[in-house]
């Protein structure tokens, strides 16, 4: 942390330069990041000031300890009357009183059902449709209030969690306990602590629908918010490298054993054929199923050693994991153009509608035609 001193005093002159020049935004994003490589009483002051007067002033630099270090809780009356004044918003950029009312409902939201709007017996079904439907809804690039970025991390976080059943789980046991404690010794940006999802707010929506947002709105993606969200990443992954080195210490002799066992699998025995070429493994000779001429791989032996029921047995089994791995492309085609369709119609784009309606579905065309051919 010593080493950061010199970065974070250069950071705060930049602050102060930028409150003379009434920049109260680039102040408060230099101001934080003071605070992020090495905190001090000096830069806590400046932004507890901006939170409450907008500017510094040397007469409000003892703020109460459990206050937000950050203008994401402006007062009311600061958020209504500024779309800039917060770095989840686009300075200079227009929105409506219902996205600022629906940004404050978001933060004071008490636990991640709530801010999906869902009860706690919601299916699976429910946290996608619910998530898709608020992503769209507060991404930055549609919403451009103070706190949208925020908001939608929320959104991101409490998806990304509630929908990992074991996440999910410990979240139901502990989660209301956290949210209490960290009302009491923590600011709002701190709540639930300890259930952060393992995926980033943006790289969620991007994998949601099928890539990120349309071309004309990439910007939102290098604001002062989203860099924020990136910078943090690395910070934390630091705070933990130490307590995951004694973990993996600890675990090491487990894992010998594990790859050892695995090891002497492979030598033993190795798979009889592959539905793709594999010269590594020796499946270099291409064949086809009697049934349905699903192609695979086998070795030079393999004629001598499988013949009759045996050879049956095996091409099953073949034909069982193509049918296994067409489901899951069928899937996984039907997402991605389903996650196409839906962000045409919510932004209106037809040149993208045209081009997901004419996205095929290639897994799912034979997926048909061989469950005709076995029910044929």
């Amino acid at each position: 942390m010593e080493s950061n001193r010199d970065e974070a005093e250069r950071c705060i002159e930049i602050a102060e330069t930028a409150f003379r020049h009434k920049q109260l935004e680039k102040a408060v994003r230099f101001l934080e990041k003071a605070q992020r490589l090495f905190p001090t009483a000096k830069a806590q002051a400046l932004i507890d000031a901006v939170t409450q007067n907008g500017q510094p002033s040397s007469t409000n630099h003892q703020s109460k300890c459990n206050e937000s270090t950050g203008p994401r809780h402006r007062r009311g009356g600061d958020e209504a009357s500024s779309a800039s004044g917060d770095k989840g918003g686009d300075s200079g950029k227009p929105y409506s009183p219902d996205q600022l009312e629906a940004v404050k409902r978001i933060k004071h939201c008490k636990n991640y059902y709530e801010i999906l709007g869902l009860s706690k017996d919601a299916t699976e079904e429910d946290l996608k449709k619910a998530y898709r439907k608020l992503a769209l809804k507060f991404h930055p690039d549609k919403n451009h209030a103070p706190g949208a970025t925020d908001a939608f991390k929320a959104i991101g976080n409490a998806y990304a969690v509630l929908s990992n059943a074991e996440k999910r789980k410990r979240y139901d046991q502990f989660g209301e306990e956290k949210v209490h404690t960290s009302r009491h010794g923590h600011s709002h940006s701190d709540f639930h602590r300890g259930f952060d999802a393992d995926i980033s707010p943006e790289d969620l929506f991007n994998m949601f629908f099928g890539g990120g947002f349309p071309s004309s709105n990439v910007h939102v993606y290098s604001n002062g918010r989203m860099r924020y969200t990136h910078q943090q990443r690395p910070e934390r992954r630091e705070q933990q490298r130490d307590g995951g080195l004694a973990l993996f210490v600890q675990l090491m002799p487990i894992l010998i054993l594990i790859i050892v066992s695995a090891l002497s699998q492979l030598i033993v025995s190795s798979p009889t054929y592959s539905l793709s070429l594999r010269p590594s493994m020796g499946h270099t000779h291409r064949r086809l199923t009697e049934l349905l001429k699903v192609p695979y791989y086998v070795s030079a032996q393999f004629s001598e050693e499988y013949t009759g029921m045996n050879l049956r047995n095996v091409e099953r089994n073949v034909e069982d994991d193509y049918i296994s791995s067409l489901r899951n492309n069928c899937w996984k085609e039907k997402q991605q153009k389903e996650g196409l369709l839906y962000r045409a119609r919510y932004f209106g784009d037809g040149e993208l509608y045209q081009r997901a309606q004419k996205m095929g579905t290639p897994s799912c065309a034979r997926l048909s035609e061989v469950q005709a051919s076995l029910h044929g």
